[in-house]
């Protein structure tokens, strides 16, 4: 395997990785392992939502620091998807997918015994950290043995997530309201025990290649990249909890910080032989517009989702079972849509779909925020509105998925990296700014509806960026 200088990255699906195996492989068995992992993770990121409220009463803390375990968690994954494409390079994808649910579950099992708030949020980063594993190693393993099926199969995955959705929130909201928040950490457990057993048991091994080149991890590209999140979240949380002044020395220190270490990032990774992040597979040509989408109505709709528990509670008083239960509208939705846009992709390309699903996103917010009309209950009417947004969702992530993976298929882990990490700053941004809204207010329900209203207009005055996402019909 020979190291291309103007990318920056060695090819994400190493040369001993690519083989033949000795005896015949079950693409169903595959599938389904990666599939099971994949679902736990997407449990985990709804049900976690559903006790947030439960759990800054129990933990005597702020929303703010609350939210704190939904983005420090899509922080650790920022940073830890481009590691875990270098760790592949380095000891195969199989290795790291198992590596990946081991290091997940026990963070799941030490997160549903800690006490305190802070421990809590670095065993949420840790649990991240595990969790960034599975994507591209999964996505590699599906490249690697499902042939020309290959675009289908990894469109399949946004099948998955929304099948997590729906039953994450109904765990949660059961746990919450019949034992404690921490059921929703200690559930992860039993899935991820199947996982080990049955990814030794189905997935092939990686057959080593002596002499292979090993790529770097770029320490410093990672250290200004955490720094640079890392400061921006903390400064959102200064400005919410501890209510201090935008111009404060903490304020604009924190600012200052995360300003110059993501400059330093983005110039960091354009001048280093080896950087942490390929430049040309984050803005170059096609790949920059899309990783754009995906932040904006990829990953801004899961930060919309993920805070309906908290505003369903907030404005309308809702216990946790109830407003749980609000994101199996939006799970089935996002199921049903995606199944359907998977099967259309080859005859409706990319920009159809996205198109389509970004207005019922839109139609979906705005409703969140408009409150129920005279006769109809408020339960159903966020039901209703949480199963458009869940609908639009479906219908772009495979559409989403496919326009990175089709313009480069020998870096796909590498680029369903980029795209997980993506979603996960959207969410980043979308959590932080919201939390930090809602700790000054004595009024968060009807807050947090205005920020619905202004996440539907950014997403409307982002919907001329679809046109110059790469079209494509057929299989790549």
């Amino acid at each position: 395997m020979q190291y291309d200088t103007k990318i920056g990255l060695n090819t994400f699906i190493p040369e001993h990785c690519i083989h033949m195996p000795k005896q015949p492989v079950s693409r169903g068995l595959i599938f389904a392992t990666i599939s099971l992992a994949l679902l736990m993770m997407s449990i985990d990121s709804t049900i976690v939502a559903t006790a947030l409220h439960a759990m800054q009463h129990d933990l005597n803390t702020s929303i703010n620091w609350v939210g704190w375990t939904l983005t420090a968690y899509s922080l650790g994954f920022v940073l830890m998807l481009p590691v875990s494409g270098k760790l592949t390079e380095r000891y195969g994808m199989r290795r790291v997918f198992l590596a990946s649910v081991l290091i997940f579950t026990l963070a799941s099992l030490c997160c549903g015994i800690a006490n305190n708030i802070y421990v809590l949020i670095v065993l949420r980063a840790l649990q991240a950290a595990g969790g960034a594993g599975f994507t591209p190693s999964a996505t590699g393993i599906v490249v690697n043995y499902f042939g020309s099926a290959r675009d289908r199969a990894v469109s399949l995955f946004g099948s998955i997530f929304p099948v997590g959705a729906m039953i994450g929130p109904i765990f949660g909201g059961v746990f919450v309201t019949y034992w404690n928040w921490r059921g929703v950490f200690l559930v992860n457990v039993p899935i991820g025990l199947a996982v080990l057993v049955m990814a030794f048991r189905y997935i092939p091994h990686d057959k080593p290649r002596a002499g292979t080149r090993k790529p770097g991890m770029d320490a410093v590209g990672m250290l200004l990249l955490g720094t640079g999140l890392l400061t921006g979240m903390l400064m959102a949380t200064a400005l919410g909890d501890a209510h201090q002044p935008t111009s404060s020395p903490i304020v604009v220190g924190l600012f200052v910080v995360a300003v110059a270490s993501l400059w330093g990032f983005v110039r960091h990774i354009s001048r280093t032989a080896r950087p942490f992040i390929a430049p040309l597979l984050v803005h170059g040509p096609g790949f920059g517009v899309v990783n754009l989408i995906n932040t904006l109505f990829g990953g801004v709709t899961q930060g919309v989702i993920a805070l309906v528990p908290l505003y369903a509670t907030n404005r309308y008083g809702f216990d946790a079972l109830a407003s749980g239960t609000l994101l199996t509208a939006q799970g089935i939705a996002a199921l049903l849509l995606s199944l359907v846009a998977a099967v259309a992709l080859r005859r409706t390309g990319y920009r159809l779909p996205i198109y389509g699903g970004s207005i019922l996103i839109i139609i979906g917010t705005l409703l969140l925020a408009s409150g129920a009309l005279a006769g109809i209950s408020p339960y159903v009417w966020l039901a209703c509105a949480a199963f458009l947004v869940g609908a639009g969702s479906g219908v772009i992530n495979p559409a989403c998925r496919n326009a990175g993976l089709q313009l480069a298929a020998e870096k796909s882990a590498t680029i369903a990296a980029l795209r997980s990490a993506s979603l996960q700053i959207g969410s980043i941004l979308t959590i932080s700014i919201a939390t930090a809204v809602l700790a000054g207010t004595q009024n968060p329900g009807g807050v947090q509806a205005w920020f619905y209203v202004a996440t539907a207009a950014v997403i409307l005055c982002a919907m001329p960026l679809v046109a110059r996402v790469p079209e494509h019909h057929g299989s790549w």
